[in-house]
Order: C-alpha cells, then sequence, then structure tokens
C-alpha cells in the first residue's frame, strides 16, 4: 500500500499490503501484533518500545507467525518517520494515546489507538480535529463494538424493543492485588524512561512506576474508570442514543484499605444526567466486592417494563408486581392498602434478543477494513465515538477530584462557571512532549 498513497486518502486495492508499525507491546500491544500478523494482506513493518529488553520475544513471536522478521524502533517520532508505513497501533500508557495518534495523523498515517483514547478530554477534543484535518482513519479499541452479540443488544435497546431505556449503569468490579511500596531504583539497561514518561512530569524510576504499574499513577493513569469501565461506559451511552455529553456530573469515592505507592482511586461512584433527564451510573472498585446480577465487568439498561443486561450474554428480564402474601393485616387497613406498601415482585424471562444477520469481525478486521474504503463511517469506533465514551471517564474523575457535583456544557466542552474543574481538562505537557492547540 505504501504510506505515500495512504496519506492521499485515496482507496487502495484489496491486494495492496497495509503495512502497520505497533507501538507498545509489553502488554496488550502484543495481542495487536500477534493478530495483525495473522492477517492476509496486512505486514506488521515496525515494532515500537521504550523497552529494548521486549523486542527479541516480539520480533521472534512475528517471524514465527509471519515468516518475516519487523524492524523496531524506540522512538515513535523516529518511526513517524519512515515512508513505508501506513498505519499505527497504539497500545501505550494512557498519557502517550492522544500526542501519538495526533503525530501519526500528522504524517500522514492512519491509527489505531487503544481504550481510553485520551488522558484528558481536551486532548480527545485534538484527536477529532487532527483525524479531520489530516483525513485519517483512526479507530479507538473500544473491541465490545465489533462483538456481534453486542451489536445484536444494543440494536435491541437503541430500537426500544422492550421499551424506551431511561436509565442504565455500568458495573466493573475488577479486583487487582496492591502494589505495595518499592524504592527508587536505577533504570535498567535498554529502557528510555525519559521517553516513557513523556508528557508527564519527570519522576524517578521505580518498578511501581513502569509497565502495567503505570495504571496506579496520576500522571499517567484515567483511574479503573478510564482502564476498564471506558468499556462499560461506551455500552452505555451507545445503548441510550447519547451522541452528546452528559450536563450534570457527580462521582464520589477515593482509596480505601489501601496502604502502597498507589495514587489513584479503588473505588468510583458516579452518576451522569442528560440534558432530557437520562441517567447513566458507573460503579467501579478494584478491591474486593460481590458480584453483580452474577457479573464483575456489565451494563444494564432499565425501562418501564424490567431490564436489560449484558449478564449471561444478554437478555431481557421483565418485572411483575403481583399481590403480596398479608395474612395479618393490622384493624383497618385494606388489602389495597397493604399490597401498594408491600408489593411482591417476580422476575421474568423477558422477549429473545435476536442475533443480527452480521458477519463476526475483529474491531483490528474491522480497522484494515476501513484503512481500505477510506470510510471512517465503516468504522465500529471512530474518534468522535471513542472521545465521548472517554469524556465519561475524564468528567467522573474531576467530580471527583474537586469533591462536587458540576454542569457541564456539552457544546463548548466546559464547565459552567468553575475555574477549577475546567483548569483538570488539560493537563501541563513536558517539552517536547506537547499536544498543541492547533493540530
Amino acid at each position: 500500500m505504501g504510506a505515500g498513497l495512504a496519506a492521499t486518502g485515496a482507496a487502495q486495492a484489496p491486494s495492496d499490503t497495509v503495512n502497520i508499525g505497533v507501538v507498545g507491546f509489553r502488554g496488550r500491544g502484543r495481542s495487536h501484533y500477534q493478530t495483525f500478523a495473522k492477517m492476509p494482506g496486512v505486514k506488521v513493518a515496525y515494532l515500537c518500545d521504550v523497552d529494548e529488553r521486549l523486542y527479541d520475544r516480539a520480533v521472534g513471536e512475528v517471524e514465527e507467525i509471519a515468516g518475516y522478521r519487523p524492524k523496531t524502533e524506540h522512538d515513535i517520532r523516529k518511526l513517524l518517520e519512515h515512508d513505508d508505513l501506513d498505519a499505527i497501533s497504539v497500545a501505550t500508557p494512557d498519557h502517550w494515546h492522544a500526542l501519538m495518534a495526533i503525530w501519526g495523523c500528522q504524517a500522514g498515517k492512519d491509527v489505531y489507538v487503544e481504550k481510553p483514547c485520551s488522558y484528558t478530554l481536551w486532548e480527545g477534543r485534538k484527536m477529532v480535529e487532527a483525524t479531520r484535518k489530516y483525513n485519517r482513519i483512526v479507530q479507538v479499541g473500544l473491541n465490545n463494538r465489533s462483538d456481534v452479540r453486542v451489536r445484536s443488544a444494543i440494536d435491541f435497546v437503541r430500537k426500544g424493543s422492550f421499551g424506551p431505556a431511561y436509565r442504565s449503569k455500568a458495573i466493573i468490579y475488577r479486583g487487582r492485588h496492591s502494589i505495595g511500596k518499592v524504592q527508587e531504583s536505577s533504570i535498567p539497561k535498554g529502557v528510555h524512561w525519559d521517553l516513557y514518561q513523556g508528557p508527564a512530569p519527570y519522576r524517578a524510576f521505580t518498578l511501581n512506576r513502569f509497565h502495567y504499574g503505570w495504571h496506579f499513577f496520576n500522571d499517567m493513569s484515567t483511574t479503573e474508570v478510564g482502564n476498564n469501565g471506558v468499556h462499560a461506559l461506551d455500552l452505555v451511552r451507545w445503548g441510550l442514543r447519547k451522541d452528546e455529553h452528559p450536563v450534570r456530573i457527580h462521582c464520589a469515592g477515593g482509596q480505601y484499605v489501601e496502604d502502597s505507592d498507589s495514587e489513584v482511586p479503588n473505588m468510583q461512584v458516579g452518576t451522569f444526567e442528560y440534558a432530557d433527564g437520562t441517567l447513566a451510573e458507573v460503579d467501579a472498585t478494584t478491591i474486593f466486592s460481590p458480584t453483580f446480577g452474577g457479573t464483575r465487568m456489565g451494563t444494564f439498561f432499565y425501562t418501564e417494563q424490567g431490564y436489560v443486561s449484558s449478564v449471561n450474554n444478554w437478555k431481557a428480564t421483565r418485572g411483575k408486581f403481583t399481590p403480596g402474601n398479608n395474612p395479618d393485616l393490622p384493624s383497618g387497613v385494606s388489602l389495597r392498602a397493604a399490597n401498594l406498601s408491600f408489593p411482591k415482585i417476580e422476575y421474568l424471562d423477558g422477549p429473545e434478543i435476536p442475533d443480527l444477520d452480521e458477519k463476526e469481525v475483529s474491531h483490528f478486521q474491522n480497522f484494515i477494513d476501513a484503512v481500505r474504503s477510506r470510510k471512517r463511517e465503516d468504522l465500529h469506533c471512530e474518534i468522535e465515538d471513542g472521545h465521548l465514551s472517554t469524556s465519561l471517564c475524564h468528567l467522573a474523575n474531576i467530580s471527583l477530584r474537586t469533591g462536587r457535583k458540576l454542569v457541564f456544557d456539552p457544546k463548548t466542552e466546559t464547565f459552567t462557571g468553575d475555574d477549577e474543574a475546567n483548569r483538570l481538562l488539560r493537563r501541563e505537557y513536558r517539552e517536547p512532549f506537547v499536544v498543541p492547540e492547533q493540530v
């Protein structure tokens, strides 16, 4: 395919090879290069990571899968200089997502960027602006959108097949081991620590801040609400048909039973109210918690008939009130009055949720298909959708940090009359890793 042709935005023949570079592959990124390497017409041309100790295994795995050895770079800026690169796939810590995606668009590359798409709400808008300005294909890794069963359930909810949804709830009960406390130490050979921290303030090296441990530090993390909660909140917003921001947000929580280096809350409960009164909620914790309806991570939609939930691979449950059993009614209390106060509630199977007549296509394949078609409407989670869903996480985190309910203006993407909250819509960047005002 070639980056020169890709940068023009012209449609390409299906036989052309899409050359991709995977950025960050210690964790989630490993599945990126493994998946792309198996795809016909796709070549993992480059692997990029600030930890050179990871190269041998990753290059060897690609060679074993696809029969060729990708080249390596440790600096995203060097990677984007290559003319034989069509797209990048970003699986770095959260604080790098926006800048890498914007740089990729500016370099004429298409971008697959992991969730959450941005570290701040302002960054998300800049990503949308860059995507439009440079006419790029940008997919956000909210991969539930490519699951046919999920698509079928959301279609069922959006159509009002079980009544219109007035409320939705996202629950994320994903336990995490404590990271404990770790002393500062020397930077390991082969680790480009300054580049790893990038836009964030420079901190001394500790094992807790590196690789998966970054999730526990405010400079890099968007909390568990941004880490896993964004998946469920994306379905909440999608099912409720909310292609807009909420107008009122309140989130409470903090650190409980924690004695470690962690800076992020391990429990958050938040509400989002839309202009029409529709209510969305998030309940996230990384400490011990019972399941909610038999699941530790899921989405619920409430209607006047009952609810639709992701439990047991998505099903509708009908609620029914019946007269209660009140054999010992107090003198003078009617049966009707007693049943109004103490009704019996039954929960019955609702209508079946039919599967859509769609072929299962992975989120990665959907991205490649859109790279070929040059139609952003072909994407299952284009950057605008990714930004709106990720913004729910940012709004919840800002409410938690300010300690109060906030009023938000969806059109300007700012808080009404609240300078403190507005300052938290963006961050201070460390030169030269700066998201520009004009992308």
